[in-house]
């Protein structure tokens, strides 16, 4: 498979207005997909604690033969889609012929030992923290549906410290292939694969990603040339007013940890 294969060609129908989709639009989102399908989200308005439990293969085909569309041209910038992140996992599902658990548990749990990740639920209740809404209460955790690729996985501090270490390693080529810039959106920030690149004065290069859901919130930070990164994994809902106050903390640290290094150095 090559960056710039479409992923029509794992599809046995044309897509709505035979519009195509490179995995490096996708994964860099720069294809003027919405953030979610126009089918999901009137749904989701009705079932806001779990939006995306219903939603599986049958409807998501049914959307991309007969509603998919773009919102802006091709190229012109990068707007982040929970869509075009499901619709990479959808198509390597198609392609490999195995679950999202599967994969991911061959190409990134074993490779780089995260022994506490899954996307079973079941699995690791044992040691789940439990969710909380924007008003503090507690709040069910959601079912992915045909979109698990992007927000289906459970996962710990160790395991994702891990997963950033992992990152410092030059021999994981598949990893470095991923912080490479493909998009630029300002001075400031580029876009890799999946990553969005952060622009230092100094010439240093970050590399972040946050995630959250109706229960959680997630930031990672990691600066390859200096071997530092900041994880922070918190129960709170993206929906609450302060969430952004997650990546802030996270920043503040990674230019604790800078500072440190220079000064080391």
């Amino acid at each position: 498979m090559e960056l710039d294969n479409t992923i029509n060609q794992y599809f046995d129908f044309p897509f709505n207005d035979n519009l195509k989709f490179t995995f490096r639009e996708l994964a860099n989102h720069t294809y003027g997909l919405s953030r979610l399908p126009s089918n999901m989200r009137f749904a989701a308005i009705f079932n806001q604690k779990n939006p995306y439990k219903n939603y599986d293969e049958q409807k998501l085909d049914e959307y991309l033969k007969n509603d998919i569309s773009i919102d802006y041209p091709k190229g012109s910038k990068s707007e982040y889609s929970n869509l075009g992140m499901g619709l990479v996992s959808y198509s390597l599902r198609k392609h490999s012929g195995k679950s999202y658990e599967k994969l991911v548990k061959e190409l990134i749990f074993d490779k780089y030992n995260m022994t506490h990740s899954g996307t079973d639920r079941t699995k690791v209740a044992n040691i789940l923290v439990e969710g909380i809404n924007e008003r503090g209460k507690p709040t069910p955790n959601r079912t992915p549906g045909a979109l698990i690729g992007a927000g289906g996985i459970y996962s710990t501090v160790e395991d994702l410290s891990e997963f950033a270490i992992a990152q410092f390693d030059s021999s994981n080529m598949e990893l470095a292939l991923t912080r490479i810039k493909t998009f630029k959106e300002n001075e400031i920030r580029d876009v890799g694969l999946g990553w969005f690149i952060i622009n230092r004065k100094n010439g240093n290069k970050w590399h972040w990603h946050n995630g959250g859901t109706g229960g959680y919130s997630t930031s990672m930070i990691i600066d390859v040339e200096n071997k530092n990164g900041i994880l922070i994994l918190a129960n709170i809902s993206s929906y609450h007013n302060k969430f952004e106050n997650i990546d802030k903390l996270g920043f503040s640290f990674m230019k604790m940890l800078e500072r440190k290094s220079l000064m080391s150095g």
